[in-house]
């Protein structure tokens, strides 16, 4: 059990409608140290997220009442709260770190509670680092990045290419700024997915891909030839410098 006594109780919003997952969810949770709370259909876990403001949501995509994919693009919405989709299909990826949702992260049942609970901790820090600002980046220019047409305002979270806002959710954020403080210099998709995600082993390689790809689809003028975030086949990416 990880010692978190001292330090302020994260809390853990669940929103699934197997309630045997549920169960399991809140005992090893709050074996964790976590205060969690419960929803069984997406309705509730909407109404809930947004007024208890919890540190963390883990979303199922099958749902009553509403999908996980819809309650997920709801509380992106309105709230900058890491959101771990749950789902019983790998090949959902696309959708769950979609353009339009904005999810942090996915895991596919049945899941190990250990992988899980090390994702719980590795989004929760991740999400610590970005708001107090406190994250250790080799930013020798202040808090602005340029390289380029790209322009990164860490202070803002805000990325523009050749003037124009784009807008990026955290995660794809935190991607383009790992990237960009060190142009022209291949970074592979296992370092991303440490680095970025806070995962210490290999998670599914897939998430950065797509999460590269969703980042393309904004900021290149044609994602079939790149010309700020370029792939370097077989190895990983690189912004050009």
């Amino acid at each position: 059990m990880d010692n978190i006594e001292g330090k302020e109780k994260k809390t853990i919003l669940i929103v699934d409608d197997e309630q045997s997952i549920v169960d399991l969810l809140v005992y090893n949770l709050k074996k964790e140290g976590y205060n969690t709370l419960e929803a069984n259909d997406g309705v509730t876990g909407v109404e809930l997220a947004l007024s208890k403001k919890p540190d963390l949501v883990l979303l199922d995509i099958m749902l009553p009442k509403m999908d996980g994919l819809t309650v997920c693009k709801k509380i992106r919405h309105a709230l900058n709260t890491p959101i771990l989709m749950l789902t019983a299909k790998s090949e959902e990826i696309d959708k769950i770190l979609g353009l339009e949702l904005g999810a942090d992260d996915y895991i596919t049942k049945p899941f190990s509670v250990r992988e899980l609970m090390a994702r719980i901790k590795a989004n929760l820090r991740k999400a610590d680092t970005a708001n107090t600002g406190n994250e250790e980046k080799n930013i020798s220019e202040g808090n602005k990045i340029v390289v380029g047409d790209l322009s990164l305002d860490l202070d803002k979270f805000e990325v523009r290419v050749k003037g124009e806002l784009i807008d990026l959710t955290l995660r794809e954020f935190e991607v383009l700024r790992y990237l960009a403080t060190q142009p022209g210099q291949v970074v592979t998709r296992e370092l991303l997915l440490e680095k970025v995600w806070g995962y210490e082993y290999y998670g599914d390689i897939r998430t950065v891909d797509v999460t590269v790809r969703r980042i393309r689809e904004k900021i290149e003028k044609d994602t079939s030839v790149p010309k700020i975030l370029i792939t370097k086949r077989g190895v990983g990416y690189y912004i050009a410098g």
